[in-house]
Protein backbone atom coordinates (compact mmCIF):
# COMPACT_ATOMS: atom_id res chain seq x y z
CA UNK A 1 0.00 0.00 0.00
CA UNK A 2 1.93 3.34 -0.88
CA UNK A 3 1.29 6.60 0.59
CA UNK A 4 -1.20 7.67 -2.87
CA UNK A 5 -3.59 4.16 -1.79
CA UNK A 6 -6.31 5.16 0.27
CA UNK A 7 -6.36 3.72 3.70
CA UNK A 8 -9.08 1.02 4.16
CA UNK A 9 -12.36 1.85 6.54
CA UNK A 10 -11.92 -0.31 9.24
CA UNK A 11 -14.80 -1.77 11.53
CA UNK A 12 -14.60 -3.68 14.98
CA UNK A 13 -16.38 -5.57 17.25
CA UNK A 14 -15.46 -6.26 20.79
CA UNK A 15 -13.42 -3.71 23.01
CA UNK A 16 -12.79 -5.54 25.84
CA UNK A 17 -9.35 -5.04 27.98
CA UNK A 18 -7.48 -6.72 24.64
CA UNK A 19 -9.96 -5.25 22.12
CA UNK A 20 -9.70 -1.77 23.58
CA UNK A 21 -6.10 -1.64 23.27
CA UNK A 22 -6.09 -2.78 20.20
CA UNK A 23 -8.06 -0.60 18.53
CA UNK A 24 -6.17 2.41 20.11
CA UNK A 25 -3.12 1.71 18.57
CA UNK A 26 -5.42 2.03 14.97
CA UNK A 27 -6.66 4.92 16.03
CA UNK A 28 -3.49 6.79 17.24
CA UNK A 29 -1.95 5.12 13.68
CA UNK A 30 -4.56 7.26 11.88
CA UNK A 31 -7.13 4.78 10.79
CA UNK A 32 -10.70 5.32 10.40
CA UNK A 33 -12.19 3.27 12.56
CA UNK A 34 -16.07 2.11 13.14
CA UNK A 35 -16.65 0.42 16.75
CA UNK A 36 -18.82 -1.77 18.25
CA UNK A 37 -19.37 -3.21 21.70
CA UNK A 38 -22.28 -4.99 23.37
CA UNK A 39 -21.84 -2.64 26.73
CA UNK A 40 -21.36 1.49 24.76
CA UNK A 41 -19.72 2.34 27.98
CA UNK A 42 -16.62 0.69 27.47
CA UNK A 43 -16.25 1.64 24.24
CA UNK A 44 -17.01 5.03 24.39
CA UNK A 45 -13.87 6.62 25.97
CA UNK A 46 -12.31 5.50 21.94
CA UNK A 47 -14.66 8.39 20.14
CA UNK A 48 -11.53 10.85 22.03
CA UNK A 49 -9.16 8.74 19.77
CA UNK A 50 -11.77 9.14 16.63
CA UNK A 51 -13.49 6.11 16.71
CA UNK A 52 -17.01 6.70 15.49
CA UNK A 53 -19.55 4.48 18.07
CA UNK A 54 -22.11 2.23 16.52
CA UNK A 55 -25.07 0.01 18.25
CA UNK A 56 -25.46 -3.21 16.20
CA UNK A 57 -22.43 -5.29 14.66
CA UNK A 58 -24.18 -5.20 11.86
CA UNK A 59 -24.12 -1.32 11.63
CA UNK A 60 -20.20 -2.21 10.62
CA UNK A 61 -20.81 -4.25 7.53
CA UNK A 62 -20.06 -1.80 4.94
CA UNK A 63 -16.62 -1.22 6.01
CA UNK A 64 -13.54 -2.43 3.93
CA UNK A 65 -12.15 -5.05 6.53
CA UNK A 66 -14.16 -5.87 10.32
CA UNK A 67 -12.07 -7.33 12.84
CA UNK A 68 -13.97 -9.42 15.88
CA UNK A 69 -12.66 -9.11 19.28
CA UNK A 70 -14.96 -11.52 22.02
CA UNK A 71 -14.72 -13.76 24.72
CA UNK A 72 -16.72 -16.63 23.75
CA UNK A 73 -17.79 -18.78 20.69
CA UNK A 74 -21.42 -18.00 21.01
CA UNK A 75 -20.40 -13.91 21.02
CA UNK A 76 -18.37 -14.95 17.84
CA UNK A 77 -21.42 -16.61 16.23
CA UNK A 78 -23.45 -13.58 17.37
CA UNK A 79 -21.88 -10.84 15.80
CA UNK A 80 -21.75 -12.39 12.57
CA UNK A 81 -24.32 -14.45 12.18
CA UNK A 82 -26.86 -13.05 14.50
CA UNK A 83 -29.81 -11.18 13.83
CA UNK A 84 -28.08 -8.10 13.58
CA UNK A 85 -24.75 -9.77 12.69
CA UNK A 86 -22.16 -8.58 10.50
CA UNK A 87 -23.12 -10.92 7.77
CA UNK A 88 -26.52 -10.92 7.90
CA UNK A 89 -26.51 -7.45 6.50
CA UNK A 90 -27.12 -5.96 2.60
CA UNK A 91 -23.43 -4.57 2.72
CA UNK A 92 -20.87 -7.38 3.42
CA UNK A 93 -17.27 -6.52 4.26
CA UNK A 94 -14.25 -8.20 1.86
CA UNK A 95 -12.28 -9.18 5.00
CA UNK A 96 -13.78 -10.13 8.26
CA UNK A 97 -10.57 -10.78 10.50
CA UNK A 98 -11.33 -13.08 13.95
CA UNK A 99 -8.67 -12.35 16.80
CA UNK A 100 -10.81 -14.32 19.17
CA UNK A 101 -10.06 -18.23 20.77
CA UNK A 102 -13.09 -20.04 19.74
CA UNK A 103 -14.08 -23.46 18.88
CA UNK A 104 -13.48 -24.82 15.71
CA UNK A 105 -16.64 -26.00 14.77
CA UNK A 106 -18.22 -22.10 15.59
CA UNK A 107 -15.38 -20.57 13.29
CA UNK A 108 -15.72 -23.48 10.24
CA UNK A 109 -19.57 -22.48 10.38
CA UNK A 110 -18.44 -18.37 10.48
CA UNK A 111 -16.28 -19.30 7.61
CA UNK A 112 -18.75 -21.21 5.69
CA UNK A 113 -21.38 -18.80 5.57
CA UNK A 114 -18.71 -15.91 5.33
CA UNK A 115 -17.70 -17.62 1.77
CA UNK A 116 -21.30 -17.81 0.65
CA UNK A 117 -21.40 -14.13 0.76
CA UNK A 118 -17.83 -13.64 -0.46
CA UNK A 119 -15.95 -12.28 2.40
CA UNK A 120 -12.88 -13.80 3.06
CA UNK A 121 -12.05 -15.12 6.70
CA UNK A 122 -8.71 -14.48 8.45
CA UNK A 123 -8.25 -15.89 11.97
CA UNK A 124 -5.68 -13.74 13.62
CA UNK A 125 -5.15 -14.26 17.38
CA UNK A 126 -2.59 -12.35 19.64
CA UNK A 127 -0.42 -13.13 22.25
CA UNK A 128 -0.30 -10.75 25.11
CA UNK A 129 -2.64 -8.58 26.60
CA UNK A 130 -3.68 -4.64 27.02
CA UNK A 131 -0.06 -3.73 28.72
CA UNK A 132 1.62 -5.83 26.24
CA UNK A 133 -0.57 -3.82 23.42
CA UNK A 134 -0.33 -0.47 24.60
CA UNK A 135 3.91 -1.07 24.81
CA UNK A 136 3.63 -1.80 20.98
CA UNK A 137 5.09 -6.06 21.90
CA UNK A 138 1.76 -8.28 21.04
CA UNK A 139 2.33 -10.88 18.54
CA UNK A 140 0.13 -12.65 15.97
CA UNK A 141 -0.29 -15.71 14.67
CA UNK A 142 -2.71 -15.40 11.26
CA UNK A 143 -4.36 -18.24 9.14
CA UNK A 144 -7.03 -17.99 5.71
CA UNK A 145 -6.62 -16.98 2.47
CA UNK A 146 -3.01 -15.63 1.55
CA UNK A 147 -4.48 -13.13 -0.35
CA UNK A 148 -6.44 -11.91 2.78
CA UNK A 149 -3.73 -11.79 4.70
CA UNK A 150 -1.43 -9.89 1.87
CA UNK A 151 -4.25 -6.99 2.08
CA UNK A 152 -4.39 -6.82 5.35
CA UNK A 153 -0.98 -7.09 6.52
CA UNK A 154 -0.02 -3.75 7.55
CA UNK A 155 -3.02 -3.56 9.53
CA UNK A 156 -2.05 -6.39 11.32
CA UNK A 157 1.68 -5.43 11.61
CA UNK A 158 0.17 -2.16 13.47
CA UNK A 159 -1.94 -3.41 15.99
CA UNK A 160 1.01 -6.26 16.59
CA UNK A 161 4.78 -5.73 15.20
CA UNK A 162 5.27 -9.18 15.03
CA UNK A 163 2.90 -11.06 12.74
CA UNK A 164 3.62 -14.79 11.29
CA UNK A 165 1.09 -16.71 8.64
CA UNK A 166 0.61 -19.74 9.72
CA UNK A 167 -0.96 -21.65 6.68
CA UNK A 168 -5.25 -21.53 5.58
CA UNK A 169 -7.97 -21.96 7.46
CA UNK A 170 -8.13 -22.25 10.91
CA UNK A 171 -4.38 -23.57 12.00
CA UNK A 172 -4.21 -19.98 13.58
CA UNK A 173 -6.40 -21.12 16.13
CA UNK A 174 -4.40 -24.20 17.08
CA UNK A 175 -1.25 -22.43 17.22
CA UNK A 176 -3.00 -19.98 19.91
CA UNK A 177 -4.46 -22.85 22.12
CA UNK A 178 -0.97 -24.27 22.14
CA UNK A 179 0.89 -21.16 23.03
CA UNK A 180 -2.10 -21.01 25.80
CA UNK A 181 -2.01 -24.40 26.98
CA UNK A 182 2.25 -23.50 27.32
CA UNK A 183 1.31 -20.33 29.22
CA UNK A 184 -0.50 -21.75 31.79
CA UNK A 185 1.35 -24.38 32.21
CA UNK A 186 4.97 -21.82 32.40
CA UNK A 187 2.85 -20.09 34.48
CA UNK A 188 1.82 -22.74 37.67
CA UNK A 189 5.38 -24.20 36.99
CA UNK A 190 6.73 -21.18 37.79
CA UNK A 191 4.34 -20.74 40.72
CA UNK A 192 5.61 -24.21 41.70
CA UNK A 193 9.14 -23.13 42.39
CA UNK A 194 8.73 -19.38 43.53
CA UNK A 195 7.31 -21.24 46.30
CA UNK A 196 9.64 -23.66 46.66
CA UNK A 197 12.17 -20.48 47.05
CA UNK A 198 10.51 -18.36 49.82
CA UNK A 199 10.27 -21.80 51.64
CA UNK A 200 13.22 -21.63 52.16
CA UNK A 201 14.02 -18.69 53.05
CA UNK A 202 14.57 -16.85 49.49
CA UNK A 203 12.46 -13.79 48.90
CA UNK A 204 10.35 -13.38 45.50
CA UNK A 205 12.13 -10.77 44.31
CA UNK A 206 15.48 -12.17 44.77
CA UNK A 207 14.56 -15.50 43.29
CA UNK A 208 12.69 -13.45 40.35
CA UNK A 209 15.59 -11.51 39.64
CA UNK A 210 17.85 -14.63 39.90
CA UNK A 211 16.03 -16.29 37.57
CA UNK A 212 15.31 -13.40 35.02
CA UNK A 213 18.75 -12.85 34.13
CA UNK A 214 19.26 -16.60 33.57
CA UNK A 215 18.95 -18.85 30.26
CA UNK A 216 15.74 -19.61 31.18
CA UNK A 217 14.39 -15.97 31.83
CA UNK A 218 11.80 -14.83 29.46
CA UNK A 219 9.79 -11.54 28.20
CA UNK A 220 6.98 -13.35 30.03
CA UNK A 221 8.50 -14.20 33.25
CA UNK A 222 9.77 -10.35 33.43
CA UNK A 223 6.37 -9.25 33.11
CA UNK A 224 4.70 -11.64 35.69
CA UNK A 225 7.34 -10.86 38.24
CA UNK A 226 5.77 -7.50 39.59
CA UNK A 227 2.52 -9.34 40.03
CA UNK A 228 4.14 -12.55 41.61
CA UNK A 229 5.88 -10.12 43.88
CA UNK A 230 3.49 -7.37 45.04
CA UNK A 231 0.60 -9.55 44.61
CA UNK A 232 -0.84 -7.37 42.20
CA UNK A 233 -3.51 -9.56 40.90
CA UNK A 234 -5.49 -7.15 38.47
CA UNK A 235 -7.14 -8.74 36.38
CA UNK A 236 -5.02 -9.10 32.51
CA UNK A 237 -6.60 -12.80 31.46
CA UNK A 238 -8.38 -14.74 34.14
CA UNK A 239 -8.50 -18.18 35.07
CA UNK A 240 -12.14 -18.46 33.67
CA UNK A 241 -10.43 -17.69 30.17
CA UNK A 242 -7.26 -19.69 30.38
CA UNK A 243 -9.78 -22.91 31.62
CA UNK A 244 -11.73 -22.02 28.15
CA UNK A 245 -8.55 -22.57 26.21
CA UNK A 246 -7.11 -25.80 28.15
CA UNK A 247 -10.79 -26.79 27.28
CA UNK A 248 -10.60 -26.38 23.45
CA UNK A 249 -6.89 -27.23 23.46
CA UNK A 250 -7.21 -30.69 25.53
CA UNK A 251 -10.19 -31.22 22.91
CA UNK A 252 -7.65 -30.69 20.09
CA UNK A 253 -5.56 -32.70 21.38
CA UNK A 254 -7.69 -35.76 22.08
CA UNK A 255 -8.91 -35.58 18.80
CA UNK A 256 -5.58 -35.69 17.38
CA UNK A 257 -4.44 -38.44 19.66
CA UNK A 258 -1.63 -36.15 21.09
CA UNK A 259 -0.86 -37.36 25.12
CA UNK A 260 -0.55 -33.98 27.06
CA UNK A 261 -0.40 -35.57 30.85
CA UNK A 262 1.97 -31.89 32.40
CA UNK A 263 -1.08 -30.17 30.75
CA UNK A 264 -3.65 -32.18 31.62
CA UNK A 265 -2.49 -31.57 35.39
CA UNK A 266 -2.56 -27.68 35.37
CA UNK A 267 -5.89 -28.08 33.52
CA UNK A 268 -7.02 -29.54 36.60
CA UNK A 269 -5.30 -26.91 38.90
CA UNK A 270 -6.41 -24.24 36.50
CA UNK A 271 -10.02 -25.79 37.14
CA UNK A 272 -9.16 -25.95 40.96
CA UNK A 273 -8.62 -22.10 40.88
CA UNK A 274 -11.93 -21.25 39.41
CA UNK A 275 -13.63 -23.40 41.47
CA UNK A 276 -12.29 -21.42 44.31
CA UNK A 277 -13.57 -18.57 43.81
CA UNK A 278 -10.63 -17.01 41.78
CA UNK A 279 -12.76 -15.72 38.43
CA UNK A 280 -12.38 -12.18 38.03
CA UNK A 281 -9.06 -12.05 38.96
CA UNK A 282 -5.30 -12.47 37.10
CA UNK A 283 -4.22 -16.00 36.45
CA UNK A 284 -1.13 -15.02 38.41
CA UNK A 285 -3.47 -15.89 41.55
CA UNK A 286 -1.93 -19.06 40.81
CA UNK A 287 0.79 -18.65 42.76
CA UNK A 288 -1.46 -17.79 45.72
CA UNK A 289 -2.83 -21.46 45.25
CA UNK A 290 0.63 -22.84 45.18
CA UNK A 291 1.69 -20.97 48.52
CA UNK A 292 -1.67 -22.27 50.07
CA UNK A 293 -1.15 -25.95 49.08
CA UNK A 294 2.28 -25.82 50.65
CA UNK A 295 1.21 -24.25 53.87
CA UNK A 296 2.67 -20.51 53.05
CA UNK A 297 1.55 -17.38 53.48
CA UNK A 298 2.19 -15.03 51.18
CA UNK A 299 2.49 -10.75 51.66
CA UNK A 300 3.07 -8.14 49.40
CA UNK A 301 7.23 -7.49 49.03
CA UNK A 302 6.24 -3.92 48.22
CA UNK A 303 9.28 -4.30 46.10
CA UNK A 304 10.14 -1.73 42.74
CA UNK A 305 10.59 -4.63 40.40
CA UNK A 306 10.27 -4.01 36.37
CA UNK A 307 7.92 -5.72 34.28
CA UNK A 308 10.59 -5.71 31.15
CA UNK A 309 8.47 -3.34 29.09
CA UNK A 310 8.56 0.27 27.79
CA UNK A 311 6.24 1.78 25.30
CA UNK A 312 7.58 1.22 21.72
CA UNK A 313 8.24 4.71 20.51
Amino acid sequence: MTDHTPRPTIGWAGTGRMGYAMVARLLRAGHDVTVYNRTRSKCEPLRELGATIVDTAGELADRDTVFTMVSASKDFAEVTLGEHGILRQSAKPPILVDCSTVSKDVSAQVRAEAEQVGTALLVAPVSGNAKVAKAGRLSMVASGPREAFDETESLLTTIAPSVTYAGPDDVARLVKLAHNIFLGVVTQSMAEITVLAEKGGVSRAAFLDFLNGSVLGSVFTRYKTPAFVNLDFTPTFTPELLRKDFDLGLAAARELEVPMPVAALTHHIVQQSVGRGHDDTDFAVLLSEAAGCAGLTLASENADVSDGLSPAS
